[in-house]
């Protein structure tokens, strides 16, 4: 994985290097600190999103638990004037609770990944148009939340508070998956969920956890994501953003195949992908070709996969041939030599006598 992330931090580089040479107004500390922005904004949920990918599923309705969870928390802080600690607090358990009946539905009910996720896209997506009427949802000249939106959208020393969250939420999930016990387990129901179950591995629980963490990373997104943009249109606010998600694991080293990643890959993808659009911007690539940008960014990337894969078992297969060579022809050459003492032995009457 090591050298998966220093391929991916030198591709950054380059490409950053290649953009602030087409256009220096990319390397401004205005233009920096926005994309910095950017990816705290994406890198919170792709981490989750992540952990999902290396159990070998995936997750659909991350754009979708915006849109319910921003329309619940606009409106509980606005129509209802909850205290905003109240209304933080219940937006992630919405979104750890819409985790856990996902994680329940792939785990209990043996239902596909895939299938239950693209559900809970057009279910949440749906509810929240009916909960609002299709109307849009905003805080007005109201000041309902000052603390918490000076918070999610404020900055120390310059340095946006989104982009910190992400180092914090890296370095606990880079802690929890590469250096406990429960982080070889996702590896190894990745890689082979029936022979990690063999093993011990309570192999659905260990996936439904992936889910839930995933759902409460999506309600932090939220609550970031609502002052971000200070308004909640439930047909348009967070379309499309699992599709960031999934490029930004897939690009950071995630196998579709589950099993492989890593929380480092995940944010230097996060990243790449930030400069990508950034660089789509500055050659005045029209904003409605992005969907194509990601769209092919996720096929090099799944395609990169599948070429580093298939390498990875022809050198397995060299190896292990290398190894039985070498034993096989010792074997050979002690059958073919004749036993020690032999030429002493008589084979005739004559020698006998």
């Amino acid at each position: 994985m090591i050298r998966k992330e220093l391929g991916l931090a030198l591709l950054l580089v380059v490409i950053s290097a290649i953009t602030g040479a087409i256009n220096p107004a990319f390397l401004s500390l205005v233009n920096l600190l926005n994309m910095a922005n950017l990816i705290g904004l994406f890198g919170v949920f792709a981490l989750g999103e992540g952990l999902v990918i290396i159990t070998g599923g995936i997750d659909l309705s991350l754009g979708s638990m915006f849109a319910l969870l921003g329309v619940i928390f606009i409106d509980l802080l606005t129509t209802y004037e909850v205290p905003w600690p109240l209304a933080l607090l219940a937006v992630l358990l919405g979104g750890l609770a819409l985790g856990g009946i996902q994680g329940f539905l792939v785990t209990r009910l043996k239902m596909q990944p895939f299938i239950v996720t693209l559900c809970g896209l057009l279910i949440y997506r749906g509810a929240a148009r009916y909960y609002t009427s299709d109307s849009t949802r905003g805080f007005g000249y109201g000041d309902e939340a000052g603390t918490l939106s000076s918070i999610a959208s404020g900055n120390v020393a310059g340095i946006p508070n989104t982009f910190i969250l992400l180092i914090v939420l890296a370095l606990v999930l880079g802690v929890l998956l590469h250096r406990s016990v429960y982080g070889r387990w996702l590896y190894a129901v990745g890689k082979n969920e029936e022979a990690a179950r063999f093993s011990g591995i309570n192999t659905n629980l260990v996936i439904a956890t992936a889910y839930i963490i995933s759902g409460g990373l999506a309600g932090v997104s939220t609550v970031l994501f609502v002052f971000y943009t200070n308004s909640v249109s439930p047909s348009s606010f967070g379309n499309f953003y699992e599709l960031y998600a999934i490029a930004a694991a897939v690009l950071g080293g995630c196998s579709l195949r589950g099993g492989e990643g890593s929380i480092l890959g995940i944010v230097l993808g996060t990243a790449l992908l930030q400069v990508l659009q950034n660089l789509v911007n500055i050659l005045g690539i029209p904003n409605s070709l992005n969907f194509a940008v990601m769209g092919t960014v996720i096929l090099i990337g799944v395609l990169a996969d599948q070429q580093l894969q298939a390498r990875r078992r022809r050198k397995v297969a060299l190896a292990s041939v290398a190894r039985t060579t070498p034993r096989s022809a010792t074997l050979q050459g002690q059958t073919s030599a004749p036993p020690r003492g032999a030429a002493v032995v008589p084979t005739q009457a004559s020698d006998q006598t």
